[in-house]
């Protein structure tokens, strides 16, 4: 599926993924391939980006707000204080603040 992050500023992610975790207002949640559509209203939290490969990312290309977990190469972070998010067709769009 496909993961686009814009922030007010910037596109800080736009690549081929294999999930992502939002922190929901009513809690967190996952979206894999093939979602059910869904648009939601994010919280204070993480964003966790699961990546199909260690390399399939150049993490000198990643904006600095997004960071690789310090134990796991295929699991980008990032912080985010609000937002929402869209899954519809295999697309995920966030608008995080």
């Amino acid at each position: 599926m496909y993961l686009e992050i814009v922030s007010p500023e910037a596109t800080l992610f736009s690549k081929e993924v294999d999930s992502v975790v939002v922190p929901g207002v009513d809690g967190e949640f996952e979206m894999l391939k093939n979602h059910a559509p869904i648009i939601s209203l994010l919280k204070k939290g993480i964003v966790k980006i699961h990546t199909h490969t260690e390399s399939h990312l150049v993490f000198d290309e990643l904006p600095a707000e997004i960071r690789p977990h310090k134990d796991n190469d295929k699991l980008l972070l990032l912080k985010i204080t609000s937002g929402t998010v869209e899954m519809k067709d295999n697309k995920v769009i966030i608008l995080a603040e």
